[in-house]
């Protein structure tokens, strides 16, 4: 069954709608019942029509795949954001970049609190991506790697959609934290990525909270 909420954006435009919805009809039916008959009318038809030109679009998006590419050419697009530094995620991108030359192109989602994304209040949230961004592209290249990057949408499957407009990849990898403190594999991130496109995708989860644990024991080691 398809999952009609595919982000918590998606969920919060629904309460939202089914706000504003109810709240018209009864405003209507306040001023006069025969008037907020034909509102709940007008209004139930609009979602209605809606609905079904949404779902008719979403059955005919054809899944897109990886295009040729030059024997030992290869394109990468990470989406990443707190574990974007990590050395896991540096780690799989070496291995995949030996023997033939690899483009990186890293997305960073600025993640922001519901309430400031709609009153349109993102600079903090893209500006702290920013940061993750320039950290981890600095890591990338210092190792030999070709990597670019860009801030994306908060939602990081709208964020995927929108890097594969520009930049055609034989792979997505995506960095997450551990299962059990990833909201991202809560909402279905990689499996939703996986279902949308015949193009690999990589999951890799990077463990920020042993990495400190790690070098202690090193030190004292």
């Amino acid at each position: 069954m398809r999952n009609p909420f595919k982000s918590e954006d998606a969920a919060f435009r629904f309460l939202l709608l089914a706000i504003g919805y109810f709240g018209l009809i009864a405003v209507a039916y306040v001023i006069n019942k025969w008037f907020g008959l034909v509102v709940f009318l007008l209004a139930t038809g609009a979602i209605v029509a809606w609905w079904l030109m949404s779902r008719g679009a979403e059955d005919e998006q054809v899944k897109q795949a990886a295009p040729p590419r030059p024997p030992g050419e290869k394109r990468l697009l990470v989406v990443a954001n707190e574990t974007v530094a990590g050395p896991e995620l540096l780690s799989e991108l070496r291995q995949h970049a030996r023997g033939g030359k690899t483009e990186v192109l890293v997305v960073v989602p600025a993640l922001n609190t519901k309430l400031k994304h709609w009153v349109s209040d993102e600079d903090g949230a893209r500006a702290a991506a920013a940061e993750r961004l320039e950290a981890s592209l600095e890591a990338m290249r210092a190792s030999g790697l070709k990597a670019e990057g860009e801030v994306g949408d908060g939602d990081p499957l709208q964020a995927i959609e929108d890097a594969l407009r520009t930049f055609a990849p034989d792979e997505i990898v995506i960095s997450t934290h551990p299962a059990g403190r990833s909201h991202w594999l809560e909402r279905g991130v990689v499996e939703g990525a996986r279902e949308r496109y015949d193009i690999p995708v990589v999951h890799v989860v990077v463990d920020l909270a042993a990495a400190p644990a790690e070098a202690e024991a090193a030190e004292t080691g």
